[in-house]
């Protein structure tokens, strides 16, 4: 993986307790303008590099979505179902983009900040196990630090399996510490 995806270079999302839901927040500032970031948010030939699922259907606020998760996903994580519901709540370019992951709920807001972007995202988990929280909340933090890796050099490295397990360690600490 490139230097930006090793442990201390990125901060950790925050796991808070939001309408008796966990969910983590993170928040990074790109160096690029809110509609490249948007395009690798929401175009399937940007997600394909970092995010592990394509979103298939219409861009609309109330649109029914697929997401279906790329092949390698699927062998890497043995991935039973690789293709959740999903729906799009809001559709505000390049603002705002919120949908549902079966029982998830995903949020991007990007925000102007001179030529850059505050991107925060958080993500709201129906899951309420800790393993997989640990590992959901590691997994979108890797997810960004290819985003960011994407949007400065165009190319993302593979995921190494001993800097995943880190990161998973550390979200499973913040989970037990947020956990009420």
């Amino acid at each position: 993986m490139s230097e930006q995806s090793t442990l201390p270079d990125q901060p950790m999302g925050v796991p808070v307790y939001d309408d008796g839901r966990l969910a983590v927040r993170y928040q990074r500032r790109l160096a690029h303008p809110p509609e490249k970031v948007w395009r690798a948010l929401t175009e399937s030939e940007h997600l394909q590099h970092w995010m592990p699922c394509d979103i298939v259907g219409e861009r609309r606020a109330g649109a029914a979505i697929e997401l279906a998760f790329w092949p390698a996903a699927v062998e890497r994580y043995e991935i039973e179902d690789p293709v959740l519901p999903g729906e799009i709540r809001v559709w505000d370019p390049p603002n705002v983009f919120e949908w549902s992951w079966d029982t998830d709920l995903l949020r991007w807001e990007l925000e102007p900040d001179g030529e850059h972007t505050v991107l925060t995202f958080t993500t709201w988990f129906g899951e309420t196990d800790p393993g997989v929280l640990s590992g959901a909340g590691a997994g979108y933090h890797l997810c960004l630090d290819q985003l960011i890796d994407l949007l400065d050099t165009g190319s993302v490295a593979d995921l190494d399996d001993a800097v995943v397990a880190a990161w998973v360690e550390r979200y499973r600490e913040a989970v037990r510490s947020a956990t009420p």
